[in-house]
């Protein structure tokens, strides 16, 4: 029985050559997609709230729920954030 190497067999697995590209520009995206997200789930939750507010036709509880939802995204955002800035300030200090 012949044993070969995995690099062929890992090269042809569905989103292998997504590991080969820089992974500054998958960062960079990524942060971007989320700041979108935080953004999408306040002026969800600012919608919801003002219909609410209004008297259409909303559920309290989704109300709740998107606003619950806006506020961890947006907490994880500034947590990101400052995690950031340490590690910049670290780097700093280093060099």
């Amino acid at each position: 029985m012949k044993i070969t190497g995995v690099n062929g067999f890992i090269n042809k697995l569905p989103g292998a050559q997504e590991v080969n590209k820089p992974t500054s520009t998958k960062f960079g995206n990524m942060l971007t997609d989320f700041v979108k997200q935080v953004n999408t789930d306040q002026n969800n939750s600012r919608q919801m709230t003002k219909d609410l507010i209004e008297g259409k036709d909303v559920e309290l509880h989704e109300v709740m729920i998107a606003g619950q939802k806006a506020k961890t995204s947006l907490e994880l955002l500034i947590e990101l954030r400052n995690k950031t800035l340490d590690m910049f300030k670290e780097l700093q200090r280093i060099q």
